[in-house]
């Protein structure tokens, strides 16, 4: 039994337990602080609240065999307690919340705490500051106001005073274009805590932001929480739920952890994507439970203009012990990655239901800087994925998506505007009732997908009559299929190890423009 304490914060304490298990163990243990228990649990990331602050506490986890763990940590300090009711807000869902929510929020020092107790707070956006922390207690449900004439705009550039130099604040599927607030709205803040057993509710299906969700109208869909520009972010803990659009999106933020969150949008809104790092580093995404109409996270780097005029990878994220559900892809990266994607770790996650698994899409277009590497999935759980693994450089987002620039299959001149993928692993999954394709890769030919591992991976087809013929990648050009095992197109390096596939319509592996194939213990059962 082993365990590390992953996040302190004045009120609670994360604890991560070390074992084989994805997300979650096949029985529980019990966790106790300062010898009392507090309860049984089957997560591998126990979230452990309702502490004091600055107070050192002892952490013991303790299975049904007697084998126990124990640590120590200490809570951080905290200056004030502010209740948002002790600045007029009502809590009873009716009465209109922001501006007392706002007072709590710009009043409160460093180091304090905005208190949300058990009740329900109606709000338009609100502004964070630095240094504070946001606390929303059990039964606490903080609800998107429906009315879009209540959200402020966030303008997309803005030019500085001497027109040297441009501003961004709105953003809009990786350019810089003028959006709504978000619910919760943080511009280069930094030092900033949102914890709790409560709710955040976009409340998105009580207003029009569904409605024609295609259209800019105004301004585009906001999100519900929006971290531009900013530092050493925690959110724990907390339930957020019916976004407009995508659901949580640090944007040129640093240092980002999101700890034992719930994220739930029905599967059928659209571009509700649960967490869509952009431009980012030093994410962590931990211990979270995801089901939303989109992506469940989406790892991106903006479209050209950002990356040639605001340049900034994406690198150092961590996904772990999570669970995603529903949704388009489980994690893809891209398609808006023109500055770049490196450094992706996902381990001991389920991916459950979703259309696919690893998801990594570009084009042409997005531009030399637009470098994919060092992507690396491992120790995963696929029930259900249609399409475990798809690689697309092919992706026909955007409205020249279907040109004969993007779509065509010839080998096209090399410059500025053409990506690159790099090193892709995966190993050690096991995939279950798969539907069209284990492996689907369709590099450029003139930049063909550099190496794709495959090691150690074990896959179980539906049944025939179960399966729903679909494009495995979204390109043009490509045939619906079922059944497929391995297609790879453009690829320099093609690693496949120790890979087992039963019950797919094929019996070997359907490769062209490979130059190097390195197939060790491929077997179809």
């Amino acid at each position: 039994m082993k365990f590390e304490i992953i996040d302190v914060q004045t009120r609670n304490i994360t604890i991560e337990l070390e074992n084989e298990y994805a997300f979650e163990m096949d029985k529980e243990v019990a966790a106790f602080v300062d010898g009392k228990k507090v309860g049984d649990f089957k997560r591998n990331v126990i979230c452990l609240d309702c502490l004091e602050p600055g107070k050192e506490y002892e952490i013991k986890v303790a299975d049904s065999e007697g084998i126990e763990a124990s640590k120590k940590a200490r809570t951080k300090e905290e200056t004030v307690l502010f209740d948002v009711k002790q600045f007029g807000a009502a809590g009873d869902g009716k009465k209109n919340d922001t501006a007392a929510i706002q007072a709590a929020i710009s009043a409160c020092p460093a180091g304090g705490t905005v208190y949300f107790r058990q009740g329900a707070y109606l709000s338009g956006p609100l502004f964070l500051k630095s240094n504070i922390n946001i606390w929303l207690d059990d039964g606490a449900v903080l609800t998107g106001d429906p009315d879009r004439e209540h959200y402020p705009m966030l303008p997309g550039m803005t030019l500085s005073t001497d027109e040297k130099s441009e501003y961004n604040l709105g953003t809009w599927e990786g350019n810089p274009l003028s959006c709504f607030a978000s619910l919760i709205t943080g511009i280069e803040v930094e030092n900033v805590s949102i914890f709790g057993k409560g709710m955040i509710d976009g409340n998105a299906g009580a207003g029009d932001w569904w409605v024609d969700a295609k259209k800019k109208r105004t301004a585009w869909r906001p999100r519900i929480i929006f971290l531009k520009g900013c530092k050493n972010i925690t959110l724990q803990g907390i339930t957020v739920c019916s976004s407009p659009s995508w659901t949580i999106h640090p944007y040129y933020s640093d240092g980002v952890n999101i700890i034992g969150l719930k994220i739930l949008n029905p599967d059928n809104s659209p571009n509700t994507d649960g967490i869509d790092p952009e431009s980012c580093s030093d994410v962590k995404i931990i211990g979270t439970n995801i089901s939303v109409g989109d992506d469940c996270i989406a790892i991106k780097s903006g479209k050209y203009y950002m990356a040639l005029n605001h340049y900034k990878k994406t690198e150092n994220v961590v996904v772990r012990n999570c669970r995603l559900n529903r949704g388009h892809g489980s994690v893809t990266v891209g398609s808006e990655c023109s500055g770049g994607v490196s450094g992706v770790r996902v381990s001991r996650c389920i991916f459950d239901s979703t259309d696919r698994g690893l998801r990594i899409k570009t084009r042409r277009g997005r531009g030399e800087r637009s470098v994919l590497e060092d992507i690396v999935f491992e120790d995963i759980e696929m029930k259900g994925v249609r399409m475990p693994f798809t690689v697309n450089m092919f992706y026909f987002c955007d409205p020249d998506g279907h040109s004969d620039y993007c779509q065509s299959k010839e080998a096209l001149e090399v410059n500025e505007m053409t990506p690159c993928i790099k090193g892709i692993t995966a190993r050690n999954i096991k995939c279950s009732d798969v539907d069209v394709s284990l492996l689907a890769v369709y590099g450029l030919p003139e930049a063909k997908v550099n190496e794709i591992t495959l090691e150690n991976i074990t896959a179980e087809f539906k049944p025939e009559n179960d399966r729903t013929p679909e494009v495995p990648v979204m390109m043009d050009g490509l045939d619906k299929m079922s059944g497929k095992g391995i297609l790879a197109r453009n690829v320099k390096k093609l690693v496949i190890k120790n890979t087992i596939i039963r019950g797919s319509a094929d019996s070997e592996a359907d490769i062209e423009d490979t130059d190097i194939k390195d197939i060790e213990n491929l077997r179809y059962e």
